[in-house]
């Protein structure tokens, strides 16, 4: 599994938005500046994630984009999603679609739809502000067992 460079890209754009707070107003051109995202992708970007609720637009003088709620209540598969559509790993989980040929054979298709809402969520338990953070804690210290002492 592997995002898009547009998904990527959607990623590393609302975490540095996000390093500015939830009031800011950029532009597409700020963001592309600091992101180094070439400025016609972010505009397009801007505007997808805007579509989707993610950013709110502003027009005219002091317009711009800024985030549409704070960073901590935005996930990194509302990100995703935004860009990508529907999290489905495989089209089994899609009751829509019916175009696979060991579909009425397969013994694996009823527990794809178990194995997708569980990527699905773990995505959705990542914060944009833990994306946005400047530092991270190296894995052995995250993984560390929490130590309580009495005294």
């Amino acid at each position: 599994m592997r995002l898009s460079s547009l998904a990527d890209y959607a990623v590393v754009m609302m975490s540095a938005a996000a390093r500015h707070g939830c009031g800011a107003r950029l532009s597409a051109a700020v963001l592309a500046d600091e992101t180094h995202v070439p400025l016609p992708t972010a505009q397009k970007l801007m505007q997808r994630l805007a579509g989707a609720g993610l950013l709110i637009s502003a027009r005219g003088t002091g317009g711009g984009f800024s985030l549409s709620r704070p960073a901590g209540a935005i996930s990194l598969a509302d990100i995703i999603e935004a860009v990508e559509g529907p999290i489905a790993l495989t089209t089994c989980v899609d009751d829509n679609r019916d175009d696979c040929a060991l579909d009425h054979h397969c013994a694996v298709r009823p527990h794809w739809g178990i194995v997708n809402r569980a990527v699905r969520g773990a995505l959705a338990e990542i914060s944009l502000s833990q994306l946005a953070a400047t530092t991270v804690l190296p894995e052995r210290v995250r993984a560390a067992p929490v130590i309580e002492m009495v005294i």
